[in-house]
């Protein structure tokens, strides 16, 4: 019996939400009659890259960015979750409730926080809707680095910000799971779409073996309803590497008007 990496990493709280995806994997694994080997001494880049793995989730950004080319995508999920449907989710830009400004126009010069500079949801989304808004190259203020959006939002919440852009699945478990995360805060306006985030495998898996993964996938969310209910996931779509270069289009889009780092 093979040993593989299995993990689903890029959404793991609330508690229902790790859970829910501890059991689709579980099953998954079972029904490809494979062995899951434990990866908790690996960190995200190094799950990505390593040669036992079999499947896992990353952000489409970094997918282009810095892992084009090196693995292999299996598919990506179809959500169906208020603000996340039909394989695309979207940015939610987010204020309190209480600040004063309304339109996105209004938080030109004001404070923004962002997950990561290597986010699709929290920088490349939020840096494509504010470029028109830009001027000579800036639209904050000052822009801070959280680490994480749960970490954004609770910036907003303590008023340490006063705009960040959510991954709009991310928001959709909070507000059924974990609401005082989002309470006091208002949306502002949701970016483009953008492909769901892309479940991977090693580069050398075969185009078989990429089916048989998905399938399988595919089969555990029929085994386990309560796992559909809980992550909104109701199946495991095909994809390719292009169905993601519309993120590196959106990059081009704002630095064709002078906005290339999101400041």
């Amino acid at each position: 019996m093979s040993e593989h990496y299995a993990e689903l990493r890029m959404y793991v709280a609330p508690e229902p939400v790790e859970q829910a995806n501890q059991q689709w994997l579980v099953r998954s694994i079972e029904r490809l009659g494979l062995r899951r080997l434990n990866a908790d001494h690996l960190d995200l880049p190094g799950l990505w890259l390593a040669p036992e793995l079999l499947v896992t989730q990353t952000c489409g950004y970094p997918l282009m960015t810095q892992l084009r080319g090196q693995v292999r995508v299996i598919g990506r999920p179809r959500y169906e979750l208020p603000h996340s449907s039909n394989g695309e989710h979207c940015s939610l830009l987010l204020s309190r409730a209480d600040n004063p400004r309304i339109t996105l126009a209004q938080f030109y010069n004001s404070r923004g926080v962002i997950n990561g500079h290597d986010s699709n949801s929290g920088m490349n989304l939020l840096r494509h809707c504010l470029a028109p808004l830009q001027r000579d190259g800036r639209f904050f203020a000052s822009v801070a680095i959280s680490g994480a959006h749960r970490e954004s939002l609770r910036w907003l919440r303590e008023d340490r910000a006063d705009l960040a852009a959510i991954d709009s699945v991310t928001y959709d478990y909070l507000m059924r799971f974990a609401p005082q995360e989002v309470a006091g805060l208002r949306i502002v306006t949701r970016s483009a779409p953008s492909p769901t985030l892309p479940y991977i495998g090693p580069r050398g898996l075969s185009g078989v073996q990429v089916e048989r993964v998905r399938e399988a996938m595919n089969l555990a969310l029929q085994d386990l309803p309560q796992v559909v209910e809980t992550l909104g996931v109701h199946a495991v779509l095909p994809a390719a590497e292009e169905d993601y270069q519309v993120l590196l289009d959106y990059q081009r889009q704002a630095a064709s008007v002078g906005y290339t780092v999101l400041e």
